[in-house]
């Protein structure tokens, strides 16, 4: 079977490691979508100095695959447009989600491939009825049309727990280039590294952190195991991110600070690692984790408003919105920690947009 490939130069920039974050989805008072502030907010990212954009993922919703909205293809079109339009879009990667049983997942892996998507990020989600042998098929069948992002998520939205072994075999997929780990939880972290580190492709696989509690400690730890009495080491590259879908142009030049980073400096390692105590902070009010991330999206979406890239905080679901409390944390972690925001950044990127894009 002829596999889809993946673009050299973009898989250079894939292993080297950027920033990915995942994208939101701008809706208007009514729950539609709102396609000039869609446009803008991936414009946004591009004036950020991201590396890669993630769409059709959690951030986006999954409800946009529902009959009643069939966002997926909008999304995905005007997501690609912007890209495509842009003055370094050799240099960015397209990254589509892929979800459901296989049929339905190897339809949006088609999809995703007509309109130049580069990699599929595969959800290993609400699939209870599938064995892990079965969900490794499903990703071998995708891998056929798309190159994969395998994708960890944690259970708390919908992911599932995978084993090891269904790690190591996932690793020796010859079309999967990078796994994307949200699992939120350091033993299955250790899993998914493990397993990449057992695997004769572990070099050729690019692990980025989804564990946006964690985000800053995953991207500065060197990994080690011991594989066959040989040491093998892995690293986060970077980061495909729910936080990085705010305060983007921080998050930039956080990732490029921490490559910066000599690692004989304990001064400098010190600070960043009390830095990413303050950004854990952040992302809990963001995510909403004293309510078991039932505001995760909604508060993503008031960063947007508060800075006016977004009209508001609707989803498509009404009863997904900020719970109590949450807006209040939210203004405090942005009072608290001004320097890893970027509102000055989003308000001339503002000033140089609105009228041709919102008017």
């Amino acid at each position: 079977m002829n596999l889809a490939t993946l673009d050299t130069s973009i898989n250079q920039i894939l292993q080297a490691g950027t920033v990915i974050p995942a994208h939101p989805l701008a809706l208007d008072e009514n729950r539609r979508l709102d396609e000039a502030r869609q446009r803008l907010l991936t414009r946004y990212y591009l004036a950020a100095g991201i590396g890669g954009l993630a769409v059709g993922v959690h951030t986006t919703q999954f409800e946009i695959r529902k009959p009643e909205f069939n966002l997926l293809e909008p999304v995905l079109k005007i997501t690609a447009e912007e890209i495509d339009q842009h003055p370094a879009n050799k240099d960015l990667i397209k990254v589509a989600g892929i979800v459901g049983p296989t049929p339905q997942a190897l339809k949006e892996a088609k999809l995703a491939r007509d309109y130049g998507y580069h990699l599929g990020l595969v959800s290993m989600g609400g699939l209870k009825d599938y064995s892990e042998k079965e969900l490794v098929e499903r990703v071998q069948s995708i891998a056929a049309i798309i190159p994969v992002f395998g994708f960890y998520l944690q259970p708390a939205v919908g992911g599932r727990i995978l084993s090891y072994e269904f790690w190591r075999a996932l690793s020796d997929i010859p079309n999967l280039f990078a796994i994307k780990i949200a699992a939120f939880n350091r033993y299955q972290t250790l899993d998914v590294i493990r397993a990449v580190c057992s695997a004769e492709r572990k070099n050729e696989i690019a692990l980025y952190t989804g564990n946006d509690d964690n985000i800053v400690n995953d991207l500065m730890t060197t990994y080690e195991f011991s594989v066959s009495g040989k040491t093998a080491m892995k690293k986060f590259v970077g980061g495909l991110l729910g936080h990085w879908a705010v305060w983007t142009r921080a998050a930039v030049e956080l990732l490029e600070r921490i490559k910066r980073t000599d690692q004989r400096d304990g001064e400098s390692i010190n600070r960043l690692l009390r830095e990413g105590i303050q950004i854990t902070d952040m992302n809990a009010a963001i995510f909403d984790v004293a309510n078991a991330f039932h505001g995760c999206i909604p508060g993503i979406h008031e960063i947007l408003r508060k800075q006016g890239i977004l009209k508001g905080t609707w989803c498509l679901n009404p009863d997904e919105k900020l719970s109590v409390g949450q807006k209040e944390e939210i203004d405090r972690v942005c009072r608290d920690y001004p320097h890893f925001t970027d509102d000055a950044f989003v308000s001339n990127f503002l000033q140089q947009n609105r009228i041709q894009t919102l008017a």
